[in-house]
This record gives C-alpha cells, sequence and structure tokens, in this order.
C-alpha cells in the first residue's frame, strides 16, 4: 500500500527564521518522529536541530554538529538524538552507530544528511529538505510520509503564517529572546 505525501513549502529568510521554524517543529514533538534532514553543506541543517532541541527545553547552544562524533543525544521535555551521516560510506556502518536502537518511540531522531541511506530509516518520517536560495535564504520543502508524520506536519502547519512564502513565526512557534 502506498503512503500519501503531504507537503509544506516555506522560504526561511534569516538564521533566526530557521531557528523559529525549528523551534515550532521541536514543541509539536511527542515521541518517535524521525526528521530526515537533506541539504548540502552550510543549508542550516544544525541550525535547524537547534531550534529543535530548543523547542524541547534544551539550550540551543548546547547543539553542536555531530559530524565527528556521529551521534549526540540531549535531553529535553522528551530525548532528541541528533545523528550525522555524513561521514558514513556504507549502509553497514549504521550498525557501529546502533541506528536502528535509536529510533524508538520515546525520543525524536533528527538525522542529517539522510538521504546517504534513505533504505535505512523508517517509511514513516518527517523529510525536510533544505535549499540556498541566497546567501542568507533558504527554501524548505517538508514532505510528511506516514501517519506519524502526517500528524506532526498538521501540527506544524496550524503553526505556519505563509506557507510557500517567508517562514513569519505566530506567537506559538517564537522563541523570547534575551540580549547577551
Amino acid at each position: 500500500m502506498a503512503t500519501s505525501i503531504r507537503f509544506l513549502d516555506l522560504i526561511l529568510s534569516s538564521p533566526s527564521e530557521t531557528d523559529s521554524f525549528g523551534c515550532a517543529i521541536g514543541r509539536q514533538l511527542h515521541g518517535g518522529e524521525v526528521l530526515a534532514l537533506i541539504g548540502e553543506l552550510g543549508v542550516g541543517k544544525t541550525a535547524l536541530v537547534r531550534g529543535i532541541v530548543a523547542g524541547l527545553g534544551v539550550p540551543a547552544d548546547s547543539v553542536t554538529s555531530p559530524t565527528f562524533l556521529i551521534v549526540h543525544e540531549y535531553q529535553g521535555r522528551l530525548p532528541v538524538v541528533h545523528i550525522d551521516l555524513y561521514r558514513l560510506q556504507r549502509p553497514e556502518e549504521t550498525e557501529s552507530i546502533g541506528l536502528s536502537d535509536y529510533l524508538r518511540d520515546d525520543a525524536a531522531v533528527a538525522i542529517e544528511w539522510a538521504d546517504r541511506f534513505p533504505q535505512l530509516l523508517p517509511e514513516d518520517r518527517l523529510e525536510v529538505r533544505l535549499t540556498h536560495r541566497t546567501r542568507t535564504t533558504r527554501r524548505v520543502r517538508v514532505e510528511a510520509r506516514g501517519p506519524r508524520s502526517r500528524s506532526l506536519l498538521a501540527r506544524i502547519k496550524k503553526l505556519v503564517r505563509s506557507p510557500l512564502r517567508s517562514f513569519r513565526p505566530s506567537r506559538q512557534t517564537g522563541r523570547k529572546t534575551s540580549s547577551r
């Protein structure tokens, strides 16, 4: 049976909008979701994860790219596992990092470079594809595959003011900022 795919297209006009969009996603997570992050180097995958983690109550500045360690875990309102598949060459290498062990119902999992081994990911996942438009602007296409990810996308869509245009955080998604 084919899984229907639902979409959301956005333009993120600044790093702070990427952060706010990530935070909106994080606030909607219940556990068990897999976020497959796709995009070239420097497009904002780790920045998006910083927002997601912040939306779960973890300080955003604690998030770093797991390129060399491959897996980082954060404990917020629920556990978040941040995985980077960039350095892996073969699907078998995902066994050494325990990829399948992280795909559990009590945690949300964000996987950078998920397009390297899509066959190893659960069918029900939220794919977030980021592409460069300008030096600071990103196009984001979010695809929901499966019932859990469609439910998550529906919750996210309620928070997004203008799909197909620039993302403008609503009061519910915007984080309070403090001057440092």
